[in-house]
């Protein structure tokens, strides 16, 4: 994972659970609390309820990037049968722009 990306998902991480972070953390936690009160970006709970209903998955891991002058969430989810399913979400609307989908390895014969 990209240091920046890091820096986001732990900023990210620290505005959801209301935690401190290092000096250097602060800002980015701050740019992204301010990202959300100004409706920029979805807060994380209201999104993952939207994605749970058409694309059901356990969440493995989230990144928030500004792209573009847009901020996308990356999220990896586990779904049934092993699948990971990546996403990337417009984090302002909540809709998914791209999804890739990596099949369980086949089981070794006993």
């Amino acid at each position: 994972m990209k240091a920046r990306a890091r820096s986001f998902c732990f900023a990210l991480g620290l505005v959801l659970l209301g935690g401190w972070a290092a000096a250097g953390e602060r800002g980015e936690a701050e740019r992204v609390r301010a990202a959300v009160l100004a409706g920029e970006v979805l807060p994380l709970p209201q999104l993952l309820e939207r994605l749970q209903r058409s694309h059901p998955g356990q969440v493995l891991e989230i990144e928030l990037e500004r792209d573009d002058g847009r901020w996308i969430y990356e999220i990896k989810l586990l779904q049934a049968g092993g699948r990971l399913l990546k996403l990337e979400v417009d984090a302002k609307s909540g809709t998914v722009l791209k999804q890739r989908v990596r099949s369980a390895p086949a089981s070794a014969p006993d």
